[in-house]
């Protein structure tokens, strides 16, 4: 039997086609993941998020899924726009900045930022690699690649480091159009290294006894080129040719554009059958800036008592491959919705009694929900359609309220523990200890106080004491805490900043 057709717009092509893989059924899908000199921020994550949703629709209907992320910590440089990325590599000045200062070594700084980085994953529910390969892993691999390079031509050595001629590979520019005609001009007043045969061609290893992190190779001591990375490590764990590559836009050219050349010139065989590239955030209508006050890590919204399932949605709100307004407004909407989830999540489970007939209705009309919404994330990831036949099936499960029988219980939580499967929107799926400015305020409060005086509320309604009610209301509010009634009984949490 044939799994329906997942569809994703192709940048090579430019159209949305399907998906076809290699071995039928099976996904082998590497998306580039961070470079991990400090904290990564909501737009960082909103790429990674885009590839956890495709791996999550992939094995929805049934696929096996090979996904691979890397770690980036040696080679990227800090002027990654040039086709040959300039200037300092980002690991070293992160060491020299003030936060450096906590680090004895690059090294360190690294092994933190990257323990920092798959904490924030787990955070926002993102499923786990297959592989989570480190650039600094597979300097063997690097090294012999760069040298068959050479002994093919398609490269040479300089003073300064080798070089990939990118005249060598005819199709260059084929994914970004930035072709080799465009290149010469780009670069033909601008100077970059006078050892290089064209400016146009990029490092595959750069010469540099005095870097932080360095190797000995046939060229000396060094680092490796940047590009050259993902090309060993998606050969490495996903064979010559993988099915799907994923990043962020700004990755198309140089970076995926070199690897291409890298890879294909390696193997003799195409390098990717399909690009998958997520569009840039705004924040508040402007592009991030720490001047603007409008640059978030994620650690920056937990610390201000924001859900990660609420960053997580709000990330959600827009469809891949368009650019996409994150504001506050949408992220406050965003952390009630996911309480609403949870709430419907705890009414399933406590749901008793005896079944009646309002089960087979229920069933039917959840079971045509979830169809919706996997058919949206099956047509290029549309996020708004498949959020709206979410949002509409915990609408369904919350008006029933208590009127849930263990039956329609059961058939509730079936419908929520496939959306989470989906979309990984109604609860967590990692067990972590966050430490974050929350949990430091939660700490800080006096619990048992705030239950009983919640009990006390209940007690006073059940009186018909409303002013009472509204004025112990009122005395936790002005404790820091929100209070919410549901349902299935009152639950209380720490304001957020946000």
């Amino acid at each position: 039997m044939n799994s329906p057709e997942f569809k994703l717009l192709d940048t090579m092509s430019g159209e949305v086609k399907p998906l076809e893989t290699l071995e039928p059924n099976h996904l082998k899908f590497y998306s580039c993941g961070p470079t991990v000199y400090n904290y990564a921020h909501i737009g960082n994550f909103r790429t990674f998020l885009t590839a956890d949703l495709i791996v999550r629709t992939a094995e929805a209907i049934g696929w096996k899924v090979s996904y691979v992320s890397n770690i980036t910590d040696v080679g990227h440089l800090t002027e990654d726009s040039f086709v040959d990325s300039q200037g300092e590599d980002k690991m070293a000045r992160a060491l020299a900045s003030k936060e450096g200062e906590h680090f004895h070594n690059v090294w360190e700084l690294a092994e933190f930022y990257e323990r920092a980085f798959i904490e924030d994953w787990q955070r926002l529910n993102l499923r786990e690699p297959y592989v989570r390969p480190k650039a600094t892993q597979h300097m063997r691999e690097q090294i012999l690649a760069a040298n068959q390079l050479v002994s093919q031509k398609n490269a040479y050595e300089t003073p300064s480091g080798v070089y990939f001629d990118v005249e060598s590979f005819e199709s260059y520019g084929k994914l970004s159009g930035n072709t080799q005609d465009k290149l010469r001009e780009a670069v033909r007043e601008v100077v970059l290294d006078e050892n290089k045969h064209k400016q146009a061609d990029f490092a595959l290893w750069k010469k540099d006894d005095q870097h932080l992190m360095q190797w000995y190779s046939p060229y000396g001591w060094g680092f490796p080129g940047w590009h050259l990375e993902c090309s060993v490590m998606a050969r490495a764990y996903l064979g010559d040719t993988i099915d799907l590559h994923g990043g962020g836009e700004d990755l198309i050219f140089p970076h995926h554009e070199c690897e291409i050349a890298q890879s294909e010139s390696l193997t003799g065989k195409p390098f990717c059958s399909h690009w998958v590239h997520t569009r840039f955030l705004l924040v508040n209508g402007e592009k991030m800036s720490k001047s603007l006050g409008n640059y978030y890590t994620v650690r920056d919204l937990l610390a201000k008592g924001v859900d990660p399932l609420a960053i997580r949605y709000a990330l959600m709100g827009g469809v891949f491959n368009k650019q996409y307004n994150f504001t506050d407004q949408g992220l406050r909407d965003a952390g009630r919705i996911i309480e609403r989830f949870a709430e419907a999540d705890r009414a399933a489970d406590v749901a008793s009694g005896a079944d009646d007939s309002s089960s087979a209705s229920l069933k039917e009309e959840l079971e045509v929900l979830y169809q919706e919404c996997l058919e949206a994330m099956l047509n290029n990831l549309n996020t708004s359609v498949a959020l709206a036949k979410a949002l509409e099936g915990q609408r369904i499960i919350l008006r029933q309220g208590g009127k849930l029988n263990a039956k329609s219980g059961a058939i509730a939580k079936e419908f929520l523990n496939k959306i989470n499967q989906l979309l990984g929107i109604v609860r967590p799926e990692y067990s972590l200890e966050i430490s974050t400015s929350q949990s430091q305020a939660e700490t800080d409060l006096d619990s048992a106080l705030i239950e009983r005086l919640i009990e006390d509320r209940k007690s006073a309604k059940k009186n018909k004491d409303f002013t009472l009610a509204d004025s112990i209301r009122k005395q936790i509010e002005d404790m820091g805490v929100e209070v919410q009634d549901t349902p299935t009984g009152t639950i209380w949490k720490v304001k957020s900043g946000i």
